[in-house]
């Protein structure tokens, strides 16, 4: 999930207020790319491999968030005690050119020993360049253990073999503040309807109800990520997979709902970031912010306090004859083949999902676990969690993730441009449609290949 700001980036995978997940789209990021390209090999030999590689014992970790060092830290402290290794975080400075730096250095001696990815399309398309470790014999034994839940193996693999262990967990969820809606009346809704009921009764007592924003790019398909899935998870499965089409009634749909949103003025300025957002949420002036659950360390900053002034749902079905579900957010464990420290990588990935690492990692990380035996430190996420699991709700992969990389990133572009403009809706799903058949084509013509 995930370039960002010091500030704003505290969550695994997602990226902040201020930047794309990896950087600027389109030519824009083509220019960026020819200036950082050269870096590359000195930014790899400094700091994510070597040909001597880490001392022994020690594996490093290549990724492309500060905030993940203390947790991995502390998870290597404790796979020392249950394998012997260490990881030591190693954070690429050009953040902006993250995903590109990766896939040049497969082609390279100067390969880092592990990577901390994406999953879904982005850790499919890592996997076709032939330079990451077939992990599915770890996989299956972590699941014969219990140390994952089978349903999140098909984030992780390609063509059936599975390429990146889970790392994080965090859940797509509404946050809100208690103690705002316990003042207007309000209790976490069970219903669509009670969530419409709970957006007009914010506006009546002038709370804005909703957090939406077009704001550093990336946050621009959050919303209709969210009301696709609400209304129909099959058929967003179907289109983030390349089965139906944006043309589809049931797209006009959910920008359709979007559209009422916005004649009833129910959404902050398209120009507030995640972080103002979060604060303003605590202090009562916004009513619930959809995000990732990586999201709570944000709130706390703001003076969030769980159960208090903080805490979250799961945005409830529309249509109550679908199958529940939440959209989930994962990074991705990658081991490189040509890593200088091959063989300790890949005993480290046999050990990664053993509870004292995950539960250190975790606890540190402040967010979901997708070791189904570790419960989290966090007693919201916790208690989401414990209704995730329990109601065995269907877990959808984020947007970000699904479908070809180029092909999100452009429609990405498509719904901030409709997010400006709402009554362009209809253009921008042919638009997006127009996209898609091109970039569906290519990717299956390469799967073939």
């Amino acid at each position: 999930m995930s370039g960002t700001t010091s500030t704003a980036r505290t969550e695994p995978s997602a990226p902040t207020a201020r930047t794309a997940p990896h950087g600027p789209s389109g030519p824009a990021r083509r220019t960026l790319l020819a200036g950082t390209v050269a870096a590359v090999a000195g930014t790899l030999a400094a700091g994510c491999g070597t040909d001597g590689g880490q001392p022994r014992g020690k594996v490093a970790v290549f990724g492309d968030s500060a905030a993940w060092a203390g947790p991995m830290s502390a998870a290597g402290k404790a796979m020392r005690e249950v394998a012997g290794l260490s990881l030591v975080p190693e954070v690429n400075p050009l953040l902006e050119s993250f995903e590109q730096v990766v896939k040049s250095s497969l082609r390279t001696r100067k390969t880092p020993d592990l990577l901390k990815y994406w999953s879904g399309y982005r850790l499919k398309d890592l996997a076709r360049t032939g330079g990451t470790v077939d992990l599915t014999a770890a996989w299956e034994a972590a699941v014969r253990k219990g140390w994952a839940d089978p349903s999140l193996r098909g984030a992780f693999a390609d063509r059936g073999r599975v390429h990146g262990l889970p790392m994080n967990l965090a859940y797509w969820v509404f946050f809100h503040n208690p103690e705002v809606f316990a003042e207007h009346g309000l209790r976490p809704p069970r219903t669509w309807d009670d969530f419409l009921a709970a957006c007009a009764r914010l506006k009546r007592n002038g709370v804005t109800p909703l957090h939406g924003t077009a704001d550093g790019r990336w946050p621009s398909f959050i919303w209709f990520q969210e009301v696709l899935t609400r209304q129909d998870p099959r058929y967003y499965q179907d289109l983030m997979n390349g089965r139906a089409r944006y043309t589809d009634p049931r797209a006009e749909r959910a920008l359709r709902t979007l559209v009422s949103f916005f004649d009833d003025d129910w959404f902050t300025p398209m120009d507030m970031n995640h972080v103002d957002a979060a604060a303003a949420l605590v202090h009562g002036e916004v009513g619930m912010v959809p995000c990732g659950t990586w999201l709570g360390s944000t709130l706390a900053a703001a003076g969030g306090k769980p159960g208090r002034n903080m805490s979250a749902f799961v945005l409830p079905m529309a249509d109550p004859a679908a199958r529940p579900s939440v959209v989930f957010e994962s990074s991705a464990l990658v081991a490189t083949v040509k890593g200088p420290d091959h063989d300790e990588a890949v005993r480290a990935t046999r050990a990664w999902l053993h509870p004292a690492v995950m539960k250190a990692f975790s606890d540190s990380l402040q967010d979901g676990c997708p070791n189904p035996a570790v419960a989290p430190a966090n007693p919201v996420i916790a208690g989401l969690q414990k209704k995730v699991r329990g109601e065995r709700l269907w877990l959808l992969n984020r947007f970000w993730e699904q479908g070809p990389p180029e092909l999100v990133e452009a429609t990405v572009d498509d719904l901030a441009g409709f997010l400006l403009n709402p009554s362009s809706y209809r253009k921008v799903l042919r638009t997006m449609q127009d996209r898609a058949d091109d970039a569906w084509q290519v990717w299956r013509e390469a799967a073939e290949t």
